[in-house]
């Protein structure tokens, strides 16, 4: 299409708009709230799994027929309007400023709005293919950029969505969250793309070719990576969150002798269960390193008489600093956990390393660490094959914090044991399927038993990295280019406007 045809239907779509200004609103208004009830069931802390899928199209649908602007604010709203929800979440649960909550939300939703801008310029421009590739190459880039830069990991993806939809959220063993964000938009912007004003048969049957051979070999490779990466051996686990009071425990008091002496009673339970290493939840106790042999003495003389490890998660004042510690019994072999969590653990000494239990391809890490793909990643490459991760959750963000940790364990092919106190003890294999999963509270002491499969062979995303994070900021640049170069004429082109109604 010629440069003076696309100008005629971006200027027949404007005065359209003000033309029927009623019906306009209409359709404006259906299609922003519906994308806006759409996102909120089908991303956030509880999603409905493949609603995320369909989230975009009534906005996409839009993007053809309507003006600019008129487009660019319902794809910023509906944005917003299915993520304001996070706001007392963000602000209240996990004590956020205002301003950083502000930022999160109204810059994803003017990053979303900008994406379907770009999408909706080149399908003016005749270029489906183009159009097709830039809205969830141009997302993920932003998701990947933000996961590098914004401090808390891989957190913000819309990735984590389909976790629980097994075929695609394999895709992650060779992507990483990254190729999970890419497909949740690129179907829906193939769809729009097939069904807008103006394409030919051939050329959606072109685009519908290509997104299913693009889908199908993304699926295939990962559902065969994943199954090659979880082949190790099995480990038998224990998850424990105890009866505790709201707050952390110090080792010296009555209570956190009374918890001392209940863990080492729960140990004794499991290990007559079978298991070989028994994970509690994080902060569960605070302790002086003065006072440290209070925890030390029982949990090693269970752990030596039974033949097990235990994991347990404390705030532990060092001369350096205080840390939030998790420490593998027999041998004290303690790690500090490396990403805090903004305003709420300001207070706590970052770690600085990797550990693993001496002798055992078993390495520790602690709750938010599991958000970052990278320290995963590092471990299993440094031959872990099990994570052991006491953790600590707010109740609402039960599932979506698990979630993550079996998509981590999904892009590693890392097995991971994630005990969380008022969230899910969850134990995951190294395929990323939840092989157990309750719920917990402090107010009753909740234990499982689970066997595990671990890690066999590196996943292609332990091996490569993030090259599909930087392949989705290349393929961004290269659709901007194409949106602002000059369409080539096409002689006999009919040029035809699009269905403005």
């Amino acid at each position: 299409m010629t440069s003076t045809e696309e100008a005629v239907r971006e200027t027949f779509s404007r005065r359209t708009d003000r033309r029927w200004p009623g019906r306009v609103a209409i359709t404006w208004l259906a299609a922003t709230v519906s994308s806006a009830v759409l996102w909120s069931a089908g991303a956030g802390l509880h999603p409905i799994p493949g609603i995320a899928l369909l989230a975009p199209l009534p906005v996409l649908w839009l993007a053809p027929r309507r003006s600019g602007p008129v487009v660019y604010a319902a794809a910023v709203l509906s944005w917003l309007g299915g993520n304001v929800r996070y706001w007392s979440y963000l602000t209240d649960t996990l004590e956020q400023p205002g301003v950083a909550a502000v930022a999160l939300l109204l810059g994803s939703g003017l990053t979303f709005g900008a994406c379907v801008a770009l999408f909706r310029k080149l399908l003016l421009q005749d270029r489906f293919g183009w159009a097709v590739l830039a809205l969830p190459a141009a997302w993920t880039a932003a998701e990947f950029l933000f996961g590098r830069l914004g401090g808390i990991g891989a957190w913000w993806s819309i990735g984590y969505s389909q976790a629980e939809v097994d075929p695609i959220v394999r895709v992650a063993a060779v992507t990483g969250v990254w190729g999970i964000s890419f497909l949740v938009l690129a179907v829906p912007s193939a769809v729009a793309a097939m069904t807008a004003p103006g394409i030919r048969p051939p050329r959606r049957l072109t685009v519908a070719g290509v997104t299913a051979v693009v889908v199908t070999v993304a699926i295939g490779a990962g559902l065969w990576s994943s199954a090659t990466a979880g082949r190790g051996p099995v480990t038998r686990v224990g998850l424990v969150a105890l009866e505790q009071p709201p707050m952390y425990v110090p080792v010296a008091s009555p209570d956190g002798a009374r918890m001392i002496a209940e863990a080492v009673t729960v140990v004794d339970r499991l290990a007559d269960q079978g298991a070989e290493v028994i994970v509690f939840s994080e902060k569960a106790w605070h302790a002086r390193r003065s006072e440290l042999f209070l925890l030390r003495d029982p949990l090693t003389a269970v752990a030596a008489r039974r033949g097990v490890h235990v994991v347990v998660g404390l705030e532990l004042e060092q001369p350096g600093g205080t840390v939030n510690a998790a420490i593998a019994y027999p041998g004290e072999t303690i790690y500090a956990k490396r990403y805090l969590v903004p305003g709420l653990e300001s207070g706590l000494q970052r770690g600085s390393s990797p550990i693993q239990i001496p002798g055992r391809p078993w390495a520790l890490a602690i709750c938010a660490d599991l958000d970052h793909p990278a320290l995963v990643r590092q471990n299993r490459a440094d031959g872990a094959t099990l994570l052991l991760a006491p953790a600590l959750d707010f109740s609402v963000d039960h599932w979506l914090h698990s979630r993550m940790a079996a998509v981590r364990a999904v892009e590693s092919g890392i097995a991971i044991a994630r005990s969380a106190q008022l969230g899910e003890l969850t134990a995951i294999d190294a395929q990323g399927t939840v092989r157990a999963s309750v719920r917990t509270g402090i107010t009753e002491t909740h234990t499982v038993r689970v066997d595990i499969r671990t890690a066999g062979d590196r996943t292609p995303y332990v091996r490569w990295g993030d090259w599909f994070g930087a392949l989705s900021i290349a393929a961004t640049v290269v659709c901007g280019l194409a949106a602002l170069r000059r369409p080539a004429a096409r002689p006999g082109k009919a040029g035809a406007l699009p269905d403005q109604s």
